[in-house]
């Protein structure tokens, strides 16, 4: 590809200096990377100075909030938004450049996430090809201002491609139920704003069905040992978000003479 493709590859960044030279060298077949990091202590904003001089400084505060500023960077309309442990496949890179050089009749695109853990590729349990929306028209996308898996807003229609991103997930299994135990806190957080209307029954119940469509309908028995824990964790998730929330609503200042009762079960 001799030219540069007309699209911005934005990353958003913290404390990534082991993973973001391998992101930004699968993206330097566009002609811009913008970074936006949160304060990083280690030498990621040094090495993302190497691939690019846009390189921003922002507190992460609000993830949906963090991330539409960071697209807000970009001098190209069209935006494909990458994660420091991501890697754009020599295959997407050549998919995005031939669509670009076409008449784009949707304003986003999902791109399917080739995730793994360790070195072993987690293939079912939903995990793949599970297209998240990562290329769109700027203009007409949005994320919610939510601080945990904020939804996507899409002003037209959303399109699929096929070639994927590849996903470094996971270290180890340290590493990912530091992962679980970090993102059960926000989604607890999230419930706790919104007085989320859950009990022990209802709870349980979600936290079943999820180990069981991850493990049996969509084929997580198929990974083995790996399968099994990634659809069990799916449930695990539940549990702990819920846990959490019921700890804060218990540590909540009672005001007096108030006789309500929040997240009784």
């Amino acid at each position: 590809m001799a030219d540069k493709a007309p699209v911005s590859i934005v990353v958003i960044t913290r404390n990534e200096e082991d993973n973001i030279a391998d992101c930004l060298t699968s993206a330097s077949w566009a002609d811009e990377i913008v970074v936006l990091d949160d304060g990083s202590t280690d030498k990621t904003v040094d090495i993302a100075k190497k691939f690019t001089d846009k390189v921003f400084s922002r507190k992460m505060d609000i993830e949906g909030r963090h991330r539409n500023y960071a697209y807000s960077l970009a001098k190209n309309n069209w935006v494909l938004s990458l994660d420091a442990d991501e890697r754009i496949s020599p295959e997407l890179a050549e998919e995005v450049t031939n669509l670009l050089k076409g008449q784009m009749k949707d304003k986003a695109y999902t791109i399917p996430i080739r995730s793994y853990m360790g070195k072993r590729w987690i293939k079912h349990a939903g995990w793949y090809p599970a297209g998240k929306v990562r290329l769109f028209d700027k203009r007409s996308f949005k994320y919610e201002e939510a601080e945990v898996h904020p939804r996507v807003f899409i002003d037209g229609s959303c399109g699929h491609l096929t070639k994927d991103i590849v996903h470094y997930s996971y270290r180890d299994w340290h590493d990912f139920f530091v992962s679980i135990n970090n993102q059960t806190t926000l989604e607890a957080k999230k419930w706790f704003k919104e007085r989320r209307n859950i009990n022990f029954i209802k709870m349980y119940r979600k936290s079943l069905s999820r180990f069981l469509k991850a493990y049996v309908q969509k084929g997580g028995y198929k990974d083995g040992l790996l399968g099994f824990t990634i659809s069990w964790a799916g449930g695990l998730y539940q549990f702990m978000s819920y846990v959490k929330y019921k700890e804060m609503l218990a540590s909540e200042p009672k005001k007096e003479g108030c006789s309500c009762c929040h997240g009784k079960d």
